[in-house]
């Protein structure tokens, strides 16, 4: 299976044992907006809802932050997934969260997962069927590992300021990444890490919602600045966008990529931490 699959591929796998599909549908608060309800009242047939608002670790002062690998992997088993499974995880968010749940599922052991390009906007726009309810699966046994290299801490950060060791890349807009727009955090300050390239995460996608092809991901990669020959961190507000980043890179066959889950959230509120404003400087 590709790691970006069509509603084509999708309808044409309908019925396959090891199939599983994943609404991991996530809003932004002030969209205003509630994930689970949406799912329930439509959402593609056989899917099950991935609840990212509790695919956290209530013991990390940051918001956001990875849970613990047990108990992602005892949400996973609950839903359904486990091992042997191919996931396709979509969603109906304009911060694309299907990629964070991507980013988790390969994160913690997952084998075979893919994104449904477009969403279930694209399914809907063509005309294919929607469920109502709540979809159960019977339990599947998750095997849970976590690699520590695909994820950065505020110290590693630090140290990478000074070493530039890896390349910085951050998926907020540009007027949030220098500055001149405040965070839409409260309690946060302005700007980015300093040395960081941006790239904002909406420039991978066409206007249908689609990925953009392999030559136009790798022309906004370019643009941004990021030399593939180097290792990559990711970065954004929540540790969400970051990863559509890291999905992006990947598709153009670049792996040594990592996320900084505490992303602008953890940076911007520590006072101690070096902030730059101003536009990214781009070779």
């Amino acid at each position: 299976m590709d790691s970006l699959v069509s509603t084509e591929w999708l309808a044409a796998e309908f019925g396959a044992c090891d199939l599983r599909i994943v609404d991991a549908s996530k809003h932004l608060p002030e969209a205003g907006r509630d994930a689970r309800a949406e799912y329930e009242d439509g959402h593609i047939p056989g899917a099950v809802f991935m609840d990212l608002s509790a695919l956290v670790d209530p013991a990390a002062p940051v918001e956001n932050t990875l849970p613990p690998a047990s108990a992602f992997a005892a949400q996973m088993e609950a839903l359904g997934l486990g091992d042997g499974s191919r996931i396709v995880v979509y969603d109906d968010s304009a911060v694309k969260t299907a990629a964070r749940a991507w980013f988790m599922l390969r994160h913690f052991g997952a084998q075979n997962v893919a994104i449904l390009d477009g969403g279930i906007a694209k399914w809907i726009a063509e005309g294919r069927p929607l469920a109502r309810g709540h979809e159960m699966l019977r339990p599947r046994h998750f095997t849970v590992w976590s690699d520590p290299d695909q994820v950065r801490s505020k110290a590693q950060m630090l140290a990478n300021v000074a070493s530039h060791a890896e390349q910085v890349v951050d998926a907020r807009g540009a007027p949030r990444f220098s500055g001149a727009m405040p965070d839409t955090r409260p309690g946060l300050a302005s700007g980015h890490i300093p040395g960081s390239l941006n790239l904002p995460y909406t420039t991978l996608f066409n206007p249908d919602g689609t990925y953009k092809d392999k030559s136009g991901l790798a022309a906004a990669i370019a643009a941004a600045g990021i030399d593939l020959a180097r290792p990559v961190v990711t970065s954004c507000g929540s540790g969400v966008t970051a990863c559509v980043i890291a999905f992006a890179l990947h598709l153009i066959g670049k792996d040594d990529v990592a996320l900084y889950d505490g992303s602008w959230t953890e940076w911007g509120a520590d006072p101690a931490t070096p902030k730059a404003v101003g536009e990214a400087v781009t070779a």
